[in-house]
């Protein structure tokens, strides 16, 4: 199956990967898209490795049910604790969003000291400052969760002054460690760049994972000879609870509001792990 025409899958733990999807969009913008959103399960972040594994197993079924030519994990804590076993037991290729932003933070810091911010849960996995030091050795990475970006995203609050406050409590040590790149550790941050960039400074580079994921596609679908190469096809969304406040909140991070989220039983996707696709 190389039919070029098939579709990229996504999947996220809720909301936060529609920051991937936009870049997707304007990246990519003959292919079509299919996102699915786990918002019954959201967050992943408080959840343990074994069971996103099987979450992230079920969203990929889903999307291989869907025919995807090739998945993204957009989804941080995902792609810390399941990248490697999806990779492992499926043959469609996958792409996380940690790999391309530690290339990008390696190749923008002049000082050698990156930054990292994230949910709790990717910080613990130690994801970024694992890539990271195995693309360029000699960087000092500092990383810190900042979880209470989350809900202020997703609450359209990327102008309020209390955004800016939190904001500067948080990276107050990455200011003082004199980090020159900050990684935007959870596809939700890409909504608060103006903040964050106005707290560490113009002469700190904001990584967005979402932008550095998009060419990573790119990148992978042209080796691959899979890029769609004409057609505007309509995007398609999946969730698995909530469809209505899907929709409602989708505006803040694609920029236009989606007409419609259909829901989905994602237990039903628990079958046999390895699922060979030909790709």
């Amino acid at each position: 199956m190389r039919d070029k025409n098939r579709p990229i899958g996504v999947f996220d733990s809720g909301i936060g990967g529609l920051t991937v999807t936009a870049e997707l969009f304007h990246q990519l913008p003959e292919e079509k898209i299919i996102y699915f959103g786990d918002t019954g399960r959201y967050p992943y972040g408080v959840r343990s490795q074994p069971v996103i594994q099987r979450f992230s197993r079920q969203a990929v079924r889903f999307l291989l049910e869907k025919e995807a030519k090739l998945i993204v994990v957009a989804c941080n804590t995902a792609t810390a604790m399941a990248l490697e076993i999806l990779q492992s037991e499926f043959s469609v290729p996958i792409i996380g969003v940690v790999e391309p932003g530690s290339r990008a933070a390696a190749a923008a810091s002049k000082n050698r000291k990156v930054g990292v911010i994230g949910t709790l849960g990717t910080i613990r996995s130690g994801s970024y400052e694992r890539t990271i030091k195995r693309v360029a050795p000699d960087i000092h990475t500092f990383s810190l969760p900042c979880p209470l970006f989350v809900p202020l995203a997703e609450e359209g609050f990327a102008d309020h002054k209390a955004t800016l406050l939190i904001a500067e409590d948080y990276l107050a040590p990455f200011r003082k460690e004199g980090v020159d790149a900050l990684v935007l550790g959870c596809t939700h941050y890409p909504l608060l760049k103006k903040a964050i960039g106005q707290i560490m400074g113009p002469s700190v580079r904001l990584v967005d994972s979402a932008e550095e994921t998009a060419r990573e596609v790119k990148a992978e679908l042209t080796r691959l000879n899979l890029l769609r190469l004409d057609g505007h096809p309509q995007p398609e969304y999946y969730v698995s609870d909530t469809p209505d406040k899907f929709v409602e909140v989708s505006q803040r991070f694609l920029g236009d509001k989606i007409n419609r989220a259909e829901l989905i039983e994602i237990e039903k996707y628990s079958g046999q792990p390895k699922t060979p696709v030909v790709v």
